[in-house]
């Protein structure tokens, strides 16, 4: 989605908020909050929005005549997640959508009857957001974007691209349990392929290039991105120093290797805000959280960016091009 596109469809929203309001007053508009933790300027937050919108909008739900929404971006930043969670409970909205654990624990602190709808949460049971993904029971439900198992995963691609990697730099959330989860998963499987592994906070920028240059200073040294809202955050300055370091790096996100990343592999987490949209427009017409299923990814995508690939010397395995979904020349 490229950036004017973007903002003629929330300008032109946001122009018809306050008639929305006012028709929540007579004609009882329905009321919808919105926790994003990023910025709206962020290119992957704007194509996760739009298909939020867009999947709306083909359910009939339309901003301005039948449905109001009312955004907050934290851009990362907790206190601003407890603060506008705050402020969305307070307005009393239908239902609230969020994105990742970092939105929807702050949410579920201050309410538990306003219904939720997340996307891009790795694990809802082990973080008690719901009980179970067949049965949520409670007042949130929505889609998860991997299973810690990928996790492992994304070492197997890095050494088989690169097979001279020894030591890698595995960039995770350490606050939530998501990444101490994931790096887990990664150190269990470490030992077999021969690679010695580093953690380093993603919400830390001097530590994350502090890592990236002392690796790249050693040699044969490789970058795992894990899953995190505040990855996307910091997306420019990691394919910027890996690039510049050449440094081979895996990500948990398609929208990583499209912007200079070498490789991806994981769900498509802008069809999950497309697909929340559905569960948002059920609860809206009157189904309850608790009985929709937790979702779960029905594919992982394998991104290979060819062009860096060439850049970092790299020569890819026919057979790993032969399994990959998108290639970037």
């Amino acid at each position: 989605m490229r950036r004017r596109n973007f903002i003629k469809i929330i300008a032109g929203s946001a122009a018809v908020w306050p008639l929305a309001a006012r028709a929540q007053q007579v004609g009882g508009t329905k009321r919808i909050g919105f926790l994003m933790p990023a910025t709206a300027e962020d290119p992957l937050n704007q194509a996760r929005e739009v298909a939020f919108f867009q999947g709306l909008q083909q359910l009939g739900w339309i901003v301005g005549q039948n449905v109001r929404i009312d955004i907050r971006r934290t851009a990362g930043n907790v206190e601003s997640t407890s603060k506008y969670a705050a402020e969305l409970i307070a307005l009393r909205p239908d239902v609230i959508m969020a994105s990742g654990s970092s939105a929807v624990g702050p949410l579920l602190q201050v309410t538990r009857t306003i219904p939720i709808v997340f996307a891009n949460v790795p694990d809802p049971v082990g973080a008690g957001f719901v009980e179970s993904l067949a049965r949520p029971g409670g007042n949130a439900t929505g889609f998860i974007n991997f299973e810690y198992g990928i996790s492992a995963k994304w070492l197997e691609l890095l050494k088989e691209i690169a097979p001279s990697v020894k030591r890698v730099v595995v960039i995770r959330d350490p606050v939530l349990a998501v990444g101490p989860a994931q790096y887990g998963a990664i150190q269990s499987v470490a030992p077999s392929f021969g690679v010695e592994l580093k953690p380093v906070n993603i919400r830390d920028t001097a530590e994350i290039e502090r890592a990236i240059v002392t690796l790249a200073a050693s040699g044969n040294g490789g970058i795992i991105v894990t899953g995190s809202p505040f990855a996307p955050l910091h997306r420019e300055l990691i394919v910027a120093l890996a690039a510049r370091h050449k440094v081979p790096s895996i990500f948990f996100e398609r929208f990583f290797a499209t912007n200079g990343g070498l490789m991806s592999y994981g769900s498509d987490s802008v069809d999950q805000f497309r697909a929340a949209a559905g569960y948002v427009g059920r609860i809206l017409k009157g189904e309850k959280p608790a009985e929709l299923a937790v979702q779960a990814p029905t594919k992982n995508v394998l991104v290979i960016n060819l062009k860096t690939a060439k850049a970092l010397g790299l020569t890819v395995p026919p057979t790993l091009l032969a399994r990959a979904d998108e290639v970037i020349e």
